[in-house]
């Protein structure tokens, strides 16, 4: 009985530490909290990001809320929403660590009585989402496709060399931007100017414009970067080993966001091979500001955490208040149409990023060189 005991109070020691290690606190004032935010790891720059507006938000409005990390961890994830729920939230913010997985813990929330939005990432298979905020995924998916057809005009010909990568199979967005590539790409693999290196399964599917989510699935599990940059940094070096010297000389690649995106980039960038590429990520984060100065990247789709926070935390609010949304989309996660708030995104290239990101304030300009007059040469 006393091991019992002592086991359970160890468990129970392991768990808060947990929750208490990851926590960002908002004006909670000691008191109750109206709103919980869960995100899904510390270790991105996206995610940080989130968490700044987030906090400037709170401190603006005075909202009751708190912020948690679950660190990757689905476990955590259900702890730190229990640890909220017992804080009396009526509205939990969600960016779930796995889609899937997500489900029993927003459905424990809906339980108690909280009302649930999924933020940025659709959780699935569960009727307990009352809101799905996120950014206009599909876009930033043909935002990348786009761009890269369009620099294929330049070369002419056909037979260009393409590496298609994805997110995480867990995470809903990985689908929408791999299926916005697929709307701006296809064309150009189905009349030949673009051949896929890295996916025969890809080519086989290069006649086919509506993919079903089996179909995707099929292509993505072979480039899936897990969002994980070391991860991608080692999928580009097999897929570069893998390609003849004329396969890879000349590449247009298309990355799932920033982060794998310079780890991709760095990988062709090793390669004495690669002559020259092409290369698109998303998110618009920090650190992909210099790559894209250097022309080591050759643009982003700029997710401004400013747009899909406040969207958050306004609908989050009006909820506290017993009041509802209108909105004019709903989508379908695998058990019931959940109504959408969307926020739009930008394209970023050499064109306009000092004008966006350091003339606009996004980034500070003195931690950034060589930005006046950039070049269009890709490889340095």
């Amino acid at each position: 009985m006393k091991k019992h005991i002592m086991k359970k109070f160890i468990s129970m020691l392991l768990v808060l530490t947990m929750i208490f290690s990851v926590t960002a606190c908002g004006k909670s004032g000691g008191g109750k909290l109206d709103i919980g935010i869960v995100l899904p790891t510390k270790d991105e720059d996206r995610w940080l990001a989130d968490e700044a507006k987030f906090l400037e938000l709170i401190e603006e409005k005075g909202y009751k809320a708190e912020i948690m990390y679950s660190q990757a961890s689905s476990a955590t994830e259900k702890a730190n929403v229990e640890a909220l729920i017992a804080k009396g939230i009526k509205v939990l913010i969600i960016c779930p660590f796995d889609v899937a997985a997500a489900a029993s813990t927003v459905e424990m929330a809906k339980e108690e009585g909280v009302q649930v939005i999924s933020y940025d990432r659709l959780i699935t298979g569960t009727e307990a989402i009352d809101y799905y905020v996120a950014f206009e995924s599909v876009k930033i998916g043909e935002a990348m496709g786009q761009y890269l057809v369009d620099q294929a005009a330049a070369y002419g010909g056909s037979g260009l060399n393409l590496y298609l990568y994805s997110g995480a199979l867990t995470d809903n967005n990985s689908f929408s931007y791999f299926r916005g590539y697929w709307n701006s790409l296809q064309p150009k693999l189905a009349d030949g100017t673009f051949v896929v290196r890295n996916s025969d399964v890809a080519m086989k599917y290069k006649d086919t414009l509506d993919l079903t989510h089996e179909q995707l699935y099929e292509i993505m599990q072979s480039v899936d970067t897990e969002w994980e940059p070391a991860h991608a940094k080692t999928l580009a070096e097999a897929d570069l080993t893998n390609a003849s010297k004329e396969e890879k000389a000349l590449s247009f690649i298309i990355a799932p966001d920033d982060n794998t995106g310079r780890a991709i980039g760095d990988a062709f960038l090793a390669d004495s091979d690669v002559e020259e590429y092409r290369l698109c990520g998303a998110d618009g984060v920090e650190g992909s500001v210099q790559y894209i100065i250097d022309g080591k990247q050759d643009m982003t789709v700029y997710c401004n955490p400013e747009m899909i926070t406040a969207s958050a935390m306004e609908l989050a609010e009006k909820l506290v208040n017993g009041e509802k949304a209108e909105t004019s989309e709903v989508i379908d996660n695998e058990a019931k149409e959940v109504s959408v708030l969307r926020s739009d995104v930008q394209t970023i290239t050499r064109d306009n990023i000092v004008e966006v990101f350091l003339d606009g304030g996004v980034y500070d300009a003195k931690n950034y060189t060589n930005y006046e007059g950039i070049s269009d040469s890709v490889k340095p």
